[in-house]
């Protein structure tokens, strides 16, 4: 039960952190096919690791966070204002290909039905 709070702060990053890279006009994150893949929050909720995978693979996805990295600061503070925290947890951005990986996966499945 103490990870409820926790939990549900992680997820509202998580939905406010996908409508704010959207907005985003860095050509680092701009136009590219970018999902939050999870978001994980300390029991402290003072740090917050965001996983970030681009559907181009993780090329792309390790660009995309440098561009998110430099636009931490405007996140992290629209982050805070939005769901009303005393103190807005640290973002970090971790590139991952979770995304890549599972259409890999799904191509190999579609092999075996055209057989």
């Amino acid at each position: 039960m103490a990870g409820f709070r926790q939990d549900r702060v992680a997820e509202d990053i998580h939905r406010e952190l996908v409508a704010l890279i959207r907005e985003l006009k860095d050509p680092r994150v701009k136009d590219k096919m970018l999902t939050v893949v999870r978001v994980e929050v300390t029991q402290d909720l003072s740090y917050a690791k965001v996983y970030v995978s681009a559907l181009e693979g993780i090329d792309t996805a390790k660009e995309a966070v440098k561009g998110l990295v430099s636009a931490t600061g405007r996140l992290r503070r629209e982050v805070g204002q939005k769901l009303h925290l005393r103190k807005a947890p640290e973002l970090k951005f971790i590139a991952d290909d979770s995304v890549e990986h599972g259409m890999e996966i799904f191509k190999k499945i579609e092999g075996f039905k055209g057989e």
